[in-house]
């Protein structure tokens, strides 16, 4: 197969452990830049990352590169391709671009400029054109302009990759999948050692550890942009979902101790909903209980949790409250353990009263945060 270039984002903060992703999978020639790693692969690597990158949001296969310096030059880039390869007459697409220090100053324009170039090819030789679809296009294209410098993508994904179908309705403050099982792999668990969120909200965190703990590809139970695709290879696509679902099948067979609790009744309805929809119903040991009456059924190795913080949730007085609580909690565990939490708003940490050993400085949505780490050996005082 050929050789394609492609660029994988995720959120900030998770560029590290996505590229190890990659390289597991076979990408050549990783390279991390903010936000994203650009790798080389063949097809197969190109299916297989929108199927298996827990950390990713998007795939992105490059098209085309070049030199653009003015609106001429831009058309030429955009009518060079066939675009009968890519994208049928009856299909629609979309495109999102992005722009700095470009002979263009506004983005939507560009996007439209493309958009326009592309379906005058389709009219010029089939006297009708594809339409557009800003909202589930079958071709989604992403222009990149610095300077200079044009870079033409199409989106493998569509749909963004942390939508994994398992979350039956959006919810408050929600940790996104993708982001949440990130932050797992930034913690290095080895998929074996029992886990517990005591504050599990929606239950992103031990959903996500199930399916990796299982071996289940995060994308095998969703479509994908490429499957609409002109060239399109379904029987490539067709064995590596089946060895998914094989892996899958035997991971269930070897699930270690997985645990979530939460004080709020509807928080936890709507995590037995997500947990039922993503087939750990009888995995997932779900408590509903407050911080000073949690029972771990087993002593966890490693907790991840997501306490609320300023941007989020409740009145400042009480959030102190409920991170006072969970360092209580903390360090009423048996040790060895080590503990992840996540903060957005740095003076809360000292609430806990434990002294972090890192932080590893992460995006969750709009808000800054850091992914503090606690081992707990011994009993510590803050």
């Amino acid at each position: 197969m050929r050789e394609i270039r492609y660029y994988a984002a995720c959120n900030l903060g998770l560029e590290e452990v996505m590229a190890k992703e990659i390289a597991d999978l076979g990408g050549r020639e990783p390279k991390t830049q903010r936000g994203g790693v650009q790798f080389c692969g063949d097809k197969k690597l190109g299916y297989s990352a929108c199927l298996w990158l827990r950390s990713a949001i998007r795939v992105q296969e490059v098209l085309a590169v070049g030199a653009v310096r003015d609106k001429a030059g831009l058309k030429r880039f955009i009518d060079g391709l066939d675009w009968q390869r890519f994208l049928h007459v009856d299909q629609t697409l979309s495109v999102d671009a992005s722009i700095r220090d470009s002979f263009l100053n506004h983005s939507l324009y560009a996007a439209q400029f493309v958009k326009d170039v592309i379906v005058d090819q389709f009219r010029g030789r089939h006297g009708r054109r594809p339409s557009v679809d800003t909202r589930d296009p079958e071709l989604p294209l992403k222009l990149h302009l610095r300077g200079d410098r044009a870079t033409l993508y199409r989106d493998l994904s569509g749909a963004s990759l942390h939508k994994r179908g398992y979350r039956p309705i959006q919810v408050k403050s929600p940790l996104n999948e993708a982001t949440a099982a990130g932050l797992l792999l930034l913690t290095g668990w080895d998929r074996q050692s029992p886990l517990l969120d005591p504050m599990c909200g929606s239950g992103t965190f031990v959903i996500e550890a199930a399916m990796m703990a299982s071996d289940r590809a995060p994308g095998l139970e969703r479509d994908f942009a490429f499957q609409q695709w002109p060239d399109f290879s379904s029987g490539l696509w067709r064995e590596l979902v089946l060895e998914a679902r094989n892996r899958a099948r035997a991971g269930l067979r070897r699930l270690p101790d997985l645990e979530a609790a939460d004080h709020h009744a509807g928080a936890l309805s709507l995590a037995r909903r997500s947990i039922d929809a993503a087939g750990f119903l009888d995995v997932i040991k779900l408590q509903h209980a407050e911080l000073d009456d949690l029972q771990p059924g087993v002593p966890p190795a490693i907790l991840v949790t997501n306490p609320p913080y300023g941007e989020r949730l409740g009145d400042m007085g009480e959030v102190e409250r409920t991170w006072a609580a969970l360092g209580a909690f903390l360090k009423s565990l048996r040790p060895p353990m080590t503990a992840y939490v996540l903060s957005g708003e740095p003076s809360l940490s000292r609430q806990l009263r434990l002294r972090a050993s890192r932080r590893f400085a992460v995006r969750n949505g709009p808000i800054d945060c850091r992914w503090l780490q606690y081992p707990l050996e011994s009993r510590q005082d803050g």
